[in-house]
């Protein structure tokens, strides 16, 4: 079948993409920014098409010959106005789809009761009948908490479970849900690929185990080999507050574990397994929550995450690229240049580039770094705990703490888009360069304030910068010179990135 694939910039539509290759279908991706999956690794095996869904004109092309189109676009954060946005793009992608002669839709959405659905779930809903009352046949698949490598759902079960052997919590530790494995999930996505007859209706789907988030908890604490957790739960903690108490302990922000939250608070077990007509179950049946958990970490202690939570950009975060004309006609653009001669081989030098932040960190006071992050936390932001998704390698489109990598030239440049609140736009470049025979380090930090309060922000900044930034160039060579003089070992704190191997497939599974 040929294909189209959405959100393929986020987690589910990032491994979907390589599970139908592998299927042998043909695949096409729609992202609003094409170059955006440009470092992918299975990139050169898909066509691109660069598209909004909520623009009829660069939908409908992208569908053009198309016979299955998955539909995984949804707002995880954002404004109020979410589910109005949700509701335009789902329509419009439906009409477009109708209009380019597709067999079949294909929809991933939540697991819901009917009654007291939170404002994420409830627009969830709608996309799900919008799409079902469409022309084009759809398949809806309604699933509640997903179990893998760097999902939301996974990395706040394991960040809430590992930080707190102790704890209170609000009630919907209590509801009952039904989770699933993300192999599951994607081998339910792929088999619609192919399956035969018009189908037009939703599928509850669900792993083997009903379970409250407290034994979510405890069962994540015994995969991990870790002591029984104490839970306690209190009835005064709002999802308001659960959320704010979420993004503290948790890499997920306030903004995002919200919806998380809120979802929790209804029960979310499947009424029926008619998927299994169309779908059978696999011959050892479905993966069970306590597999699931040990295949997720397994993962995680490989660095073989293929996607996380935050692959997919950030709700209000900002996406203008740098400007390449320093006469920008947007304004003022403010500069920190730094540079300085290393004793070490490029590919040393940029072996650390490529490997800073997350648990390396960014070789200048970490005390100032985690103040940033946690201010930016404080005001809603994503702070620095999201890390990054490989220890040694980045693509376009990573984040790394709180930003995201908008380019990297292989041996010569790192460019990451700031991603934490701010009154402008903010950049940081990161490069090696040869000059008269000698190894240069450069580095560069650029600002695009936003009226007077993004002036005012960079000159009460700039001393602060000049300390964290002057740093930086001494500390990224004297590391580069360090792996230079050691013995190769795998990997290192300073992340030279021959870490560890990458196989020719990684399957998105687990």
């Amino acid at each position: 079948m040929r294909c189209l694939v959405t959100g393929a910039t986020g987690y589910i539509g990032g491994r979907l993409v390589p599970e139908l290759l592998e299927a042998g279908h043909e695949v096409r991706c729609m992202a609003r920014t094409a170059g955006s999956l440009r470092d992918q690794p299975w990139a050169s095996r898909v066509e691109i098409a660069q598209a909004d869904a909520t623009d009829a004109g660069s939908t409908r092309k992208a569908l053009d010959g198309i016979d299955v189109a998955y539909y995984l676009i949804h707002t995880m954060g954002g404004g109020g106005d979410f589910a109005e946005a949700d509701r335009r793009a789902a329509a419009t992608f439906a009409e477009a789809a109708g209009e380019a002669g597709v067999r079949r839709v294909v929809y991933l959405g939540g697991l819901t009761s009917d009654e007291g659905l939170s404002p994420h779930m409830r627009s969830r809903a709608e996309v799900a009948e919008i799409l079902l009352r469409a022309p084009v046949p759809a398949v809806v698949l309604r699933a509640a908490v997903i179990i893998g490598s760097g999902s939301a759902s996974f990395e706040m079960l394991r960040y809430l479970t590992e930080r707190l052997p102790v704890m209170t919590t609000p009630r919907w530790v209590r509801t009952r849900t039904q989770p699933i494995a993300i192999r599951d999930v994607l081998r339910y996505l792929v088999a619609w690929a192919g399956a035969e007859g018009e189908v037009n209706r939703s599928f509850d789907i669900g792993g083997p185990d009903v379970l409250t988030y407290a034994d979510m908890m405890n069962g994540y604490a015994e995969a991990a080999g870790l002591t029984r957790r104490l839970i306690i739960p209190v009835p005064m903690l709002s999802p308001g507050l659960s959320s704010h108490w979420v993004g503290l302990v948790t890499p997920v922000p306030a903004n995002l574990a919200r919806p998380l939250v809120e979802s929790l608070r209804n029960e979310a077990v499947c009424r029926e397994h008619d998927i299994a007509r169309h779908v059978p179950d696999p011959p050892g049946g479905l993966v069970p929550f306590r597999r699931a958990v040990e295949l997720a970490l397994q993962r995680v202690r490989d660095a073989n995450v293929a996607t996380r939570w935050s692959s997919a950009s950030t709700p209000g975060a900002p996406s203008d690229p740098l400007p390449t004309d320093p006469g920008w006609a947007g304004g003022s653009l403010y500069s920190d240049r730094r540079a300085r001669e290393v004793g070490a081989s490029p590919e040393a030098l940029w072996a650390v580039i490529e490997a800073i932040g997350g648990e390396t960190g960014w070789y200048s006071l970490p005390v100032a770094w985690r103040a940033r992050g946690f201010l930016d936390r404080l005001v809603g932001g994503v702070g620095l705990r999201r890390g990054r998704r490989d220890p040694g390698r980045l693509r376009v489109g990573d984040s790394v703490d709180f930003w995201r990598v908008e380019e990297v030239e292989p041996g010569r440049l790192l460019r990451l888009r700031a991603e934490m609140r701010l009154p402008g736009l903010a950049w940081l470049e990161l490069s090696v360069a040869r000059h008269r025979g000698r190894t240069v380090y450069r580095q560069r930090a650029i600002f695009h304030p936003r009226g007077l309060a993004g002036h005012l922000y960079w000159w009460v900044i700039s001393p602060f910068h000049s300390v964290i930034f002057g740093r930086m160039p001494r500390n990224v060579a004297r590391a580069a010179e360090a792996a230079s003089r050691a013995p190769l070992r795998g990997t290192s704190g300073t992340g030279p990135s021959s870490a560890s191997p990458s196989p020719s497939r990684r399957s998105s599974a687990g």
